[in-house]
């Protein structure tokens, strides 16, 4: 089972990353695009479900919640694209109950780290459980707004849409890329190519996020609803 597990994980993350990226520069909208889309949820979501239960298996608590993290992300991603501006239900209050206590546990681990002898937690120093406590406290106000409000809409939404699915792929890079950095040739470890393709999802993330709410966002608000429009088609 351990091993079946791995499989999946290994190529549903590589299916992930490689999708991700062609959907990032595809034409929104297009029929492709939207392939590429569906791609990257099927394959986030089970990157994500298949490191959580290895995680657990091994009893690694740090990618227990790294992995319930990234399937958070994705999975209400999706659902933003998916539902529209309408308004919210049950699932929404799993996930924030989800991403609350993800964000618990990153804020607690990470203070054991740094008061730990050897500061680390579980293998890891206080940086990781920041970052990720720091997105997992971010998004828990984001949903608690949506809840409040009774939905999310315009320029709003499609910010909520993006910044989730491109943080998603940073872990799914980042975990390829930058913490496995032995498995691929000495030249892309000199030259610092695989730390570019580690962050390039967030550099993306900050110039769509900016482009849909500074720069011409009505233009960019269309051609986020048609991309959306064609994924869910889909």
């Amino acid at each position: 089972m351990r091993s079946l597990l791995l499989f999946l994980h290994i190529v549903t993350g590589t299916l992930g990353v490689l999708s991700g990226f062609v959907a990032v520069w595809l034409r929104k909208g297009s029929a492709t695009h939207a392939l590429a889309g569906n791609i990257f949820v099927v394959s986030m979501l089970t990157l994500s479900s298949t490191g959580f239960t290895l995680a657990l298996m091994k009893h690694e608590p740090g990618n227990v919640l790294g992995g319930a993290l990234t399937f958070y992300l994705v999975g209400t991603a999706w659902l933003t694209a998916r539902r529209g501006d309408t308004g919210t239900g049950m699932f929404d209050w799993g996930a924030l109950l989800l991403v609350m206590t993800v964000a618990a546990y990153e804020v607690m681990y990470a203070v054991e780290a740094a008061i730990s002898p050897t500061g680390l937690k579980e293998g890891y120093p206080p940086g990781p459980y920041i970052m990720l406590g720091t997105v997992a406290v971010l998004a828990s106000t984001g949903d608690i707004r949506m809840l409040v409000r009774g939905g999310i809409s315009g320029t709003q939404r499609i910010a909520r849409h993006l910044w989730r699915m491109c943080f998603a792929l940073f872990v799914a890079s980042g975990s390829i890329f930058l913490a496995r950095q032995h498995l691929f040739p000495e030249l892309l470890r000199k030259t610092g190519a695989l730390y570019v393709l580690s962050f390039l999802p967030l550099v993306l993330m900050i110039i769509w996020l900016v482009r849909v709410r500074f720069i011409n966002p009505y233009n960019t608000r269309r051609a986020a609803i048609a991309a959306e429009a064609s994924f869910v088609a889909r």
